[in-house]
């Protein structure tokens, strides 16, 4: 684990602390476990339209940003909705959870409302990560400082060793949050601590040998069941009409992967990607110019040329916002043209040389 740490202020974003962005402001609204009520995505898409730039974004951590925000009234309008259930604490409820896990689900809501409840806990980093993988290993491989996987405990993604009841998770994880605030000095994450043993301390539970466990993350994309259907809004980008089409099927789970378990049948196409084939699926992106002025580059437009390809993540500046915790291809936007793994390339060449560089390890690999 990495000892370094972090001595600027914590800026994540809230509704409250809303980012600067060269956009209007950014304002971003915590999901625990991805979960969304039908009239809780209707007051978001109803926000969008109203006081934003008319949809909604979705986030690397399962979360909705609305952008774009110049009108007054969002906090009153997500009170009303009950997404914000505890405003001390609306930007430390970074909770993630697997889609397809009932048991993740139930115990992403359960530690959300026990996180509320604890006063001191409000003050934990904006960027702290709780996660609860049912055991498909989705969500265990998104960087959660603490994740409990179906009865492991896993600190900065590794396996502590420490196995502990589902009845017990989220007291577990509330234990390692505590002690992590009394100790954090300036880190922000588990990873940035010298020492991470001290946060197993008090915590009762079967101690047996760490495993290496494998991820496989990613919700699937098309129908799910008979009742449910995993889609995706390109880079992210939901608007307020697809919301509502969503909202009008049923409840639903926003994903770490940008993508959205709905949880009913949509009545009609709206232009989301239900093709688990589909060459956007691959590609994602950060904002890009002109929403972000750190930007060197349109890059949502640049990757929109991009076909299917290994995952490649686009990055305007080297804070590569929203990149996935996965191995991907890292493309950065440089003068005249893009950096792919570190090579430039002129920006009319990036999809040849992504083509280029996935058939080489193709042949590297046979």
């Amino acid at each position: 684990m990495s000892t370094s740490a972090r001595a600027r202020a914590d800026a994540c974003p809230g509704v409250f602390a809303t980012h600067d962005a060269a956009d209007g402001p950014l304002a971003r609204v915590r999901l625990p476990g991805g979960a969304v009520t039908s009239a809780q995505l209707t007051a978001l898409a109803d926000a969008a339209d109203d006081l934003g730039d008319g949809a909604l974004h979705l986030t690397s951590r399962g979360n909705v940003q609305l952008r774009g925000v110049l009108r007054p009234g969002l906090a009153t309008r997500l009170s009303a909705a009950g997404l914000l259930p505890a405003p001390s604490h609306e930007r430390v409820r970074n909770i993630l959870a697997s889609p397809l896990s009932g048991i993740a689900q139930g115990l992403a809501q359960a530690l959300d409302k026990a996180l509320c409840a604890v006063p001191e806990l409000a003050e934990l980093p904006g960027r702290f990560l709780f996660a609860f993988d049912g055991g498909s290993g989705d969500v265990a491989g998104e960087g959660a400082d603490v994740c409990w996987r179906d009865g492991a405990l896993l600190l900065d993604g590794t396996d502590t060793g420490l196995r502990i009841s589902e009845e017990h998770a989220v007291e577990a994880l509330l234990s390692v949050a505590r002690t992590f605030l009394r100790i954090r000095g300036t880190a922000w994450r588990v990873g940035e601590l010298p020492d991470p043993e001290p946060l197993l301390r008090g915590i009762s539970g079967e101690t047996v040998k760490p495993q290496a466990f494998d991820t496989k993350t990613g919700l699937p994309i098309g129908p799910i069941g008979d009742h449910a259907i995993g889609v995706a809004p390109v880079f992210g980008r939901l608007t307020s009409a697809q919301a509502r089409v969503i909202a009008k099927a049923g409840n639903a789970v926003v994903t770490p992967w940008r993508s959205i378990l709905v949880l009913g049948k949509l009545d009609r196409d709206v232009g989301l990607v239900v093709d688990p084939s589909a060459s956007s699926l691959g590609v994602s992106a950060c904002i890009g110019r002109p929403g972000c002025a750190k930007s060197r580059a349109d890059v949502r437009a640049d990757a929109a040329r991009i076909g299917r390809t290994p995952r490649v993540h686009v990055s305007g500046c080297e804070r590569r916002c929203g990149k996935p915790a996965q191995e991907h291809v890292d493309v950065l936007a440089a003068e005249d043209g893009y950096l792919v793994d570190g090579t430039w390339f002129p920006a009319g060449d990036l999809a040849k040389a992504l083509a280029a560089k996935d058939s080489a390890e193709v042949k590297g690999h046979q």
